[in-house]
């Protein structure tokens, strides 16, 4: 079981920087502490059903995607995977598109 709480919560840890939220952020969404949100993470702690559902609607990943590692999901060749990968690919380019633009807005208010 502890391998499985541990993969469990390095895939939150993962998801949520690929979010660029902050733990403080994320825990403010799920409606829980910070200091419960890094006790999953660690894998010293799992989640209830209620907090799965929660989780996956704000890392935006179907839940049986947290509980494979990351080697795993990046080996996965199945048509989720491989839709899985190029929405993570879209979703990071659009990321970087309104970052830039931001950035770009920022310099011409100074």
């Amino acid at each position: 079981m502890e391998k499985i709480k541990a993969v469990f919560g390095a895939n939150i840890k993962h998801y949520r920087k690929k979010l660029y939220l902050s733990q403080e952020q994320l825990s403010e969404k799920l409606g829980i502490t910070p200091k419960h949100l890094s006790t999953i993470e660690t894998g010293a702690a799992f989640v209830s059903a209620e907090l799965l559902e929660k989780l996956t609607r704000e890392l935006r990943v179907s839940a049986s995607t947290l509980f494979y590692s990351v080697q795993e999901i990046s080996n996965d060749d199945s048509l989720i995977g491989m839709i899985d990968r190029i929405i993570d690919k879209e979703c990071e380019k659009t990321s970087n598109t309104i970052k830039m633009q931001i950035r770009y807005l920022s310099l011409q208010q100074d």
